[in-house]
């Protein structure tokens, strides 16, 4: 799941991801083209997993989520999905 808070005095958007899955660490990928360090979503008592972050206003990331370090999974609630040179897709998030 993704929730927008949009702030009519700042140049940022307040983007919090959620994800049930069961996993020991999850990260988000590809956020601001940065596939190589993600971001590390925390696990809360429930089992499921999140992370808030400031995105600029008026920008599009593509990101996936990296379960264990083995599984990619894609939001179903992104705003789009778009191909990928791995011939699969990455979720697309437009702000």
């Amino acid at each position: 799941m993704i929730e927008k808070k949009y702030y009519k005095t700042k140049d940022y958007v307040k983007v919090k991801f959620t994800l049930n899955a069961e996993a020991k660490k999850v990260d988000i990928l590809g956020l601001n083209n940065e596939w190589k360090k993600g971001v590390a979503m925390t696990k809360k008592k429930e089992g499921v997993f999140s992370a808030e972050l400031n995105l600029p206003k008026e920008s599009s990331h593509e990101f996936r989520y990296f379960l264990d370090k083995k599984v990619w999974l894609n939001d179903e609630q992104a705003d789009a999905e778009t191909a990928n040179a791995f011939g699969t897709t990455n979720s697309v998030l437009s702000i």
